[in-house]
C-alpha cells in the first residue's frame, strides 16, 4: 500500500505534502487546477517508476533542487521507502533500483478514458529481461476497446469489443466475473447493468458487446451513454487485469499478488447522482469478489462529488480512511487531512472543507443572501452597488429564492419586524 508522499521543488508549490494515506479508502478533494491528478500520477510512478500515459513530471526551470519522497509497503515482507532528486541534465528521476520493490498489483483509471495497469508478475523485470518486459500496460481510450500491441507485434490485450464476445461465446470464467462485476457496479437496485447478446452494426461483419436496457433492448455498447460506456470500460478491465494477472502466475510459477492498489481520477465523471452514491462500496465488494476477501485493496480516489463522500459513511472507518483537501494559501496548493465528520444532508457536505462552498445556491443566489446579512448587521457601507438597498435586496431575493427556501422567514422577520412566536429560533 502506498504510504505517504512528499513533493519538493515539483507540481503546484514549492513543498508539496507529506500525504499520509489511509490503508483503504483515500479521497481527495479541491478545486480544479490545484493538483489531484497530478497527485495520482507522482502516486503511479512512486509505485511502478512509469509515467501514466507517458508524461513525466518535469519541475520548472526555477527550481535547483527537486525531489519526490515516497513510502510504501509491499507485496514481500518489509516497507520500502525512497527519495528521488531529479536529475536535469537527462530529464529523468532515477531511482536505486529502477525497477520497483512489488508493491502488488495497481490499477489507474484516468478521467479520460485512459487505464494503466502494472503487475508484478508481468511488468517486473530483472537485468536480463529488461527489454522484454512491458514497464506497465498503458492504455489509450480507443486502446481500451481495441487492444494494446507492444513491440514486435507482442498482443498485450485484444481489448474489451474482442474479449467481451470471446468470452461470452465461449461462456469464458471471466464472463461470469464481469456479469458479477457489472451488476455491483449497476446505477441502482433496480437498474442493473446487464450484457446483451452480441450485435452486428450495419453490414459490418464484426460483433459487438451490448447491454440490456431496462426497456429490454439490447444496445451495442459502443452506442451506449457515456456512463455507461466507462463502468462498463472499468468493469472489462478490472476483470482482465486480475485475469491476467492468475494466468500468468500460473505459466509462471509465482505467488498471486497479496495486495491491490487502485488509483481513479473523477470517479463520478459522466455518472449520475444515483451512480455516484454506489459506485466506492461497489468498487470495495467488487475487487474483494475477484481476489478473494484476503487481499487488502486500498483505494486512492479523486473526486469533486459530494455525493461519493457522503457514500461511504455508514462505512468509513478513520483507522483506515482519509479525506484529504488540496487548497490554495498564500499562493501556494497546500494539501491537508481533514477531520472526519459525517455531514448526512450531500448540502452539508457542499458546505463543507472539503468542497468550500459558502451556500449551496447559484452564484446570484449566494450574493442576494449575503449582502441581506450585511444589511442586517448595518454594514451597509459593505453593500455592493447593485445591492444598495433593502428594496434592492429584496427583489434581488424574489428574482433568485425559490418560495420555500430556509432564508426567508430570517429576512422576512427582520425587514417587517414580525412578532416571534414562541418556540421560534
Amino acid at each position: 500500500m502506498l504510504k505517504s508522499l512528499l513533493l519538493e521543488g515539483v507540481g503546484p508549490a514549492k513543498t508539496f505534502g507529506p500525504v499520509d494515506f489511509a490503508p483503504r479508502l483515500n479521497f481527495i478533494t479541491g478545486d480544479n487546477g490545484l493538483g489531484k491528478s497530478f497527485l495520482l500520477d507522482i502516486a503511479w510512478w512512486s509505485l511502478t517508476r512509469t509515467w501514466a500515459r507517458g508524461v513525466p513530471a518535469v519541475p520548472p526551470t526555477s527550481s535547483k533542487k527537486s525531489s519526490i519522497t515516497y513510502a510504501f509497503s509491499k507485496s514481500t515482507s518489509g516497507d520500502f521507502a525512497e527519495t528521488s532528486l531529479f536529475k536535469r541534465s537527462d530529464q529523468l528521476w532515477p531511482t536505486k533500483q529502477g525497477r520497483p520493490a512489488i508493491p502488488g498489483v495497481v490499477i489507474y483509471a484516468g478521467v479520460d478514458g485512459s487505464f494503466s495497469a502494472w503487475d508484478p508478475a508481468r511488468n517486473y523485470w530483472q537485468s536480463d529481461d529488461a527489454a522484454e518486459r512491458p514497464r506497465a500496460f498503458n492504455f489509450t481510450p480507443e486502446q481500451v476497446w481495441n487492444g494494446l500491441e507492444g513491440p514486435n507485434g507482442i498482443r498485450y490485450c485484444n481489448g474489451l469489443i474482442h474479449d467481451w464476445v470471446l468470452w461470452q461465446k465461449g461462456r469464458d470464467e471471466a464472463f461470469s466475473d464481469l456479469i458479477k462485476v457489472l451488476a455491483a457496479l449497476s446505477p441502482s437496485g433496480v437498474e442493473h447493468l446487464e450484457p446483451g447478446q452480441p450485435v452486428r452494426l450495419g453490414l459490418d461483419v464484426k460483433d459487438y458487446p451490448s447491454l440490456r436496457m431496462s426497456y429490454g433492448q439490447d444496445v451495442a455498447l459502443v452506442h451506449a451513454s457515456a456512463g455507461m460506456r466507462r463502468i462498463a470500460a472499468l468493469a472489462y478491465l478490472l476483470v482482465w487485469t486480475w485475469r491476467e494477472h492468475r494466468l500468468a502466475c500460473e505459466q509462471t510459477g509465482r505467488k498471486q499478488a497479496k495486495e491491490i492498489v487502485f488509483l481513479i481520477d473523477e470517479i463520478e465523471c459522466h455518472l449520475h447522482p444515483q451512480w455516484q452514491r454506489r459506485v466506492v462500496p461497489a468498487l470495495l465488494r467488487v475487487m474483494q469478489a475477484l481476489t478473494g476477501k484476503k487481499v487488502p485493496v486500498q483505494l486512492i480516489v479523486a473526486t469533486h462529488s459530494p455525493l461519493v463522500l457522503a457514500s461511504v459513511e455508514p462505512e468509513f472507518d478513520e483507522s483506515k480512511d482519509a479525506v484529504f483537501n488540496i487548497g490554495l494559501r498564500d499562493g501556494q496548493a497546500e494539501v491537508s487531512k481533514e477531520p472526519w465528520a459525517k455531514q448526512g444532508d450531500v448540502v452539508n457536505w457542499l458546505v463543507s472543507d472539503s468542497f468550500g462552498l459558502r451556500q449551496a445556491r447559484s452564484v446570484e443566489a449566494e450574493q442576494a443572501i449575503e449582502a441581506a446579512e450585511a444589511w442586517m448587521r448595518g454594514e451597509q457601507a459593505a453593500l455592493p452597488q447593485k445591492l444598495h438597498s433593502q428594496g434592492a435586496i429584496h427583489k434581488e431575493l424574489m428574482r433568485v429564492l425559490p418560495g420555500h427556501d430556509d432564508f426567508w422567514p430570517r429576512w422576512l422577520v427582520e425587514t417587517r419586524q414580525l412578532p416571534r412566536r414562541s418556540g421560534d429560533a
